[in-house]
């Protein structure tokens, strides 16, 4: 069974942050080899494309965060 977030007061977490997420996913799972090589994967695990877009999404999340947070370099 799958638990719902809860991501800040709102039950249904950003719309539009979600929304890029899953386009974000989108193109990926169209263009990049990295992702295709990931879903075919996954595929053979027998998750549906739905559960496979919902990892893809968490994957895409925590990367895009990692960035946002890190240390800015000083311009050389």
């Amino acid at each position: 069974m799958r638990h719902r977030l809860n991501y800040g007061g709102d039950r249904g977490g950003d719309r539009r942050a979600n929304n890029t997420l899953y386009t974000v996913v989108l193109t990926r799972m169209s263009i990049d080899e990295r992702t295709r090589a990931y879903v075919t994967c996954r595929t053979t695990q027998s998750l549906s494309k739905r559960e496979i877009i919902r990892c893809l999404k968490r994957y895409v999340a925590r990367e895009v965060h990692r960035l946002l947070t890190a240390p800015r370099q000083p311009p050389s």
